[in-house]
């Protein structure tokens, strides 16, 4: 299930390139066009969620896969290991929490700081 004007469900059926970090069959990962910290991507689900106002029950295994992968992806995508590194994981949820794109996603950030933002 896909919005067919979602930037997010374009980029998940390739019509918009992206660096891509990971894939599976319910969840993509791709690098952040506009980076705050030197390791910065996007965790999305492939279903299309507006926010984490729309999650309900019946994704709790797909929520729960998509936290379990952020550590690993920080990892590999050059975070340093906890506890001296770490990574941030950030979900801005409608107007008010800053939620730009209407599509559920987790950014994962981390790196040396300082960062740009955050």
């Amino acid at each position: 299930m896909s919005e067919a004007s979602c930037i997010f469900c374009k980029i998940v059926a390739g019509k918009i390139p992206s660096r891509k970090v990971y894939e599976d069959e319910d969840i993509f990962a791709f690098h952040d066009i506009h980076p705050w910290a030197p390791v910065h991507f996007l965790l999305i689900p492939k279903l299309h969620l507006a926010s984490m106002a729309q999650v309900g029950a019946e994704h709790q295994a797909l929520l729960g896969r998509l936290l379990a992968l952020a550590p690993r992806l920080a990892l590999q995508e050059g975070c340093r290991p906890y506890p001296q590194g770490g990574f941030r994981l950030l979900c801005n949820t409608g107007a008010e929490g800053g939620q730009e794109v209407q599509h559920l996603h987790f950014h994962v950030m981390g790196g040396p700081r300082p960062w740009l933002k955050g």
